[in-house]
């Protein structure tokens, strides 16, 4: 009955292959190639997926899954105009996505250089993050006291690849040390702005777009309109010191408030940079859950 049911249909299957012929041909080797393909194509998914994560990449992502959904309502509901501009965008949708994402892919291909792309990242405890804030809260303070001028910005979850790239690469340990002599006048990063990563200094002498907002006053200088612009494209928090005056300004989403106290600064940091180090820890709890389960399973 199998050999009949299988001569029946011989021309529906490809080179006339009988299913249940093919599965009794199943073999255990075929198995595992088939299992670590799947596992391996899904780890790169997973892997992309958390390299993208924090960056403007994922609105962008968003956007496309957006366009994606109304070319699948277009052609449900045979809507021909819509169609036609939808196929007329996905014509050229890889070379603008080759573009849209070109930091994200460079930064991919220099951790993969590296190898780093497959390294975990780790949490870091709150004893950590207030001894580094308080450490950049006594710079902040050394520096206004002698009117130096200064411009941080603490990366969070929206990375600042393509502003590094602006500047000098350090990748330095986070010290009092460099920081002030990196904002010493008549230096060549002093006019720049400084990334801080983590406890990495990751950049200096940065160039950050400045904000294009008619309402701001006109005494504001370079600097702080810097440290708008850039709070006003991620999630950065940035702080600013005058040159003229000494006083402490901090710049988040776009809002700038100034002449801050030494204890505003230590709890906006703090908060700041502690909500990004418990990101951090949970997704390294949650990944090693996974890897548990998978192990118990």
């Amino acid at each position: 009955m199998v050999r009949a049911l299988c001569t029946t249909n011989a021309h529906t299957l490809k080179k006339g292959v009988c299913p249940i012929d093919w599965w009794k041909q199943w073999t255990w080797i075929q198995a595992l190639k088939e299992i670590a393909d799947i596992a391996i194509v899904s780890y790169i998914v997973y892997k992309v997926l958390v390299l993208v994560r924090g960056t403007r990449a994922v609105q962008l992502l968003r956007g496309m899954i957006v366009l994606l959904a109304v070319w699948l309502l277009s052609q449900v509901l045979q809507l021909q105009t819509l169609q036609w501009l939808m196929n007329q965008m996905f014509t050229f949708g890889v070379l603008a996505v080759l573009i849209i994402f070109q930091p994200e892919l460079r930064r991919a291909l220099e951790r993969l250089g590296r190898g780093k792309l497959f390294v975990l990242q780790s949490g870091e405890e709150d004893q950590v993050v207030m001894a580094r804030v308080s450490m950049i809260a006594r710079v902040v303070r050394q520096l206004s006291v002698q009117k130096i001028g200064m411009l941080l910005a603490f990366e969070r979850e929206t990375g600042l690849s393509e502003y590094v790239e602006s500047g000098v690469l350090l990748q330095a340990k986070l010290s009092p040390q460099l920081l002030q002599h990196v904002f010493l006048p008549n230096t060549p990063l002093h006019d720049g702005a400084v990334i801080v990563s983590g406890d990495t200094i990751v950049a200096a002498g940065c160039t950050f777009p400045l904000s294009e907002n008619p309402f701001l006053r006109k005494e504001l200088g370079t600097r702080h309109k810097a440290a708008l612009g850039i709070s006003e494209s991620s999630d950065a928090l940035c702080v600013v010191v005058s040159e003229e005056t000494g006083r402490v300004s901090l710049c988040e989403h776009g809002v700038l408030t100034e002449a801050v106290d030494d204890e505003h600064v230590i709890t906006r940091l703090f908060a700041a940079l502690r909500s990004r180090a418990r990101n951090n820890a949970k997704r390294r709890r949650i990944w090693f859950l996974r890897k548990k389960e998978g192990h118990n399973g």
